[in-house]
């Protein structure tokens, strides 16, 4: 695309035809404020933070909203001058004119970008006074908070969940002063088809939405003295719980982590790329015996529970097509409260087993039926990244000055394949490591399939295991999900095995993972940055590349599960679905 010239603040630049204003600036490294815009999936001018003053032909000055006015020819931009400045500053007042200003004990403190906003601009929260709109809390998921006193109407959450997943339970309800976000009718959240995969979290400004909080379980557990309590994390919160404490995105603070969890006072802290192996054994298994038998493909995995809810709401006829196979949290309570519990003497009904994950949505799947392979739930809390940051906080633990410190055995090993797992296309890559020497009976020589590795959102690839063509798909977000199974129903794709993710880029860019601004989420590529933290680890940390490789991995079937998809294993590593519908 040709280039153009432009003028921003009294400086000339050359800026691609078509961008907006507020592109041109950024190309320019120069920031202007935006609340309601988030690139590609919200942009709609709504909050007039990104007024700038532009002239077109030498005509006057007019405020104009940068992120939706395109540049022309020769076209002036101030983006900072009085007027503009007063103009955002009555912007936000009028926004705090209608908001719940308790920001001392909001869960975004310090972390809200209409905070840091008065703050630029000095606001005086008095300027306003008057009527507030009667607004509504909906606490009825398992997983995600409502409260509509802090909500700026920027519908960044209702483009979350419309545009970028394809699901859009949530939109503007009633009109003009009245006007909030919530679902049709006036429905709880737990009343839709929501997924809980928490991007409308991560997507808001402010602490209008939050994950239900459970770290008070956690203290109450850790301060019962009849309790054995024991913590396991999920492969890509070593690659983002930094971010928590300063850190850059892409920062690998695995060390640390463990040493705050055992500073706070588990039992033991646990490595889940264990448990992630222990997946890849059984899907590989169940995807070898699916293959020769030609029975209910393609096979879909099962690790991800925003996308198996997904499947259950919006494509029950492919729930038969699920890995029977629990997620890597679920496999691991299962295994703490029969395997562990037994080799030490516990009583399960005396474990609390907690996870640390970047999702919200295993906040739902902890609660399922047929999650309770002794007889008590698997995982008793599953707490987020944020979760977890805000626990270490709490306890006073200096995470910085921390030195690193090892996870604990009988489960501090997992292989490159499990710490893949938290990248889209890292779960089929781990397979297909497994699947193929399995299939062929041969060392594999390359082990990085790199046709499904990226952030795009849907990508195929066709591999020859030991004589048999093995056709894949790999999507991220629901949205690419519907797109990718109406092809495979429509019989336009033929493939075997498709791993689904329910968040775009997969784990590392869940609902539970650290908030960042819009600043950084439009021109920071983080899905890129946290996961090249899990390839790093497979790659140049790691002894083990292969799960089936894992020696811990290898004495749990030897002592006591006897061998991959045997009847044990089912018992306790496999689960069932449910046909929901709308």
């Amino acid at each position: 695309m040709a280039n153009i010239k432009v003028t921003i603040n009294g400086k000339e630049y050359e800026v691609a035809a078509g961008s907006t204003v507020l592109e041109a600036a950024r190309a320019a490294n120069i920031d202007i404020p935006t609340l309601c815009y988030l690139k590609d999936i919200n942009e709609i001018g709504a909050c007039r933070m990104c007024l700038v003053e532009a002239s077109e032909g030498g005509r006057p000055f007019r405020m104009v909203t940068a992120c939706v006015y395109p540049v022309s020819e020769g076209m002036v931009i101030k983006t900072d001058s009085p007027k503009i400045a007063q103009s955002r500053k009555l912007n936000l007042e009028l926004l705090l004119s209608n908001h719940n200003m308790d920001c001392l004990s909001c869960i975004r403190s310090t972390n809200c970008e209409l905070q840091k906003l008065c703050r630029d601009y000095g606001v005086d929260s008095n300027h306003f006074k008057g009527e507030k709109t009667q607004t509504s809390m909906d606490t009825s998921s398992v997983s995600i908070v409502r409260d509509n006193s802090k909500c700026i109407l920027c519908r960044r959450c209702v483009a979350a969940c419309k545009t970028m997943q394809g699901i859009g339970v949530i939109g503007a309800n009633n009109r003009g002063f009245d006007t909030e976000i919530g679902c049709a009718f006036e429905s709880g959240l737990a009343d839709t088809s929501c997924v809980n995969c928490g991007q409308c979290i991560v997507a808001c400004p402010t602490g209008a939405l939050h994950e239900k909080d459970d770290t008070k379980q956690i203290f109450e557990a850790i301060a019962d003295p009849d309790k054995k309590v024991f913590i396991c994390t999920a492969p890509s919160v070593r690659a983002t719980i930094g971010e928590c404490f300063g850190y850059a995105p892409g920062t690998d603070v695995e060390g640390k982590m463990v040493a705050a969890l055992k500073r706070l006072g588990f039992d033991g802290v646990f490595d889940m790329n264990f448990t992630a192996d222990l997946t890849i054994m059984e899907e590989g298994y169940e995807l070898i015996g699916r293959i020769k038998e030609n029975k209910n493909l393609p096979l879909i995995t099962s690790c991800s529970p925003g996308w198996v809810k997904y499947c259950e709401h919006y494509f029950p006829e492919f729930t038969e097509n699920l890995s029977s196979c629990k997620s890597p949290q679920q496999m691991f309570g299962a295994v703490m409260k029969t395997y562990f519990a037994e080799k030490n003497g516990l009583d399960p009904k005396n474990i609390f087993f907690v996870s640390a994950i970047p999702c919200t949505a295993k906040k739902f799947e902890v609660q399922r039926d047929d999650e309770n392979a002794a007889g008590v739930a698997d995982v008793d809390v599953a707490v987020t990244t944020r979760e977890l940051g805000r626990m270490i906080e709490k306890a006073g633990i200096d995470f910085k000055a921390l030195e690193d410190e090892t996870f604990d055995d009988p489960f501090s090993i997992g292989s490159g394949a499990g710490a893949i797992f938290g990248a889209t296309g890292g779960v089929m890559e781990a397979a297909l490591r497994t699947a193929a020497e399995v299939l062929t009976g041969q060392e594999l020589k390359k082990l990085d399939f790199e046709d499904v590795r990226g952030t795009e959102g849907i990508k195929y690839a066709s591999y020859d295991l030991g004589g048999i063509t093995v056709n894949v798909a790999v999507a991220s977000g629901t949205a690419n999900a519907k797109a990718l199974l109406e092809k495979v129903k429509s019989g336009e794709v033929n493939v075997q095995f498709i791993e689904i993710m329910a968040c775009p880029g997969g784990c590392i860019n869940g609902g539970g993972q650290p908030t960042q601004p819009a600043v950084v989420r439009n021109n920071v590529d983080l899905k890129a940055l946290r996961s090249a933290v899990l390839y790093n680890a497979d790659a140049n940390k790691l002894a083990y590349r292969k799960s089936h490789e894992n020696p811990q991995i290898k004495k749990i079937y030897e002592e006591f599960l006897g061998e991959p998809n045997s009847h044990k294993a089912h018992e306790i590593l496999h689960t069932t679905y449910v046909k929901r519908g709308m």
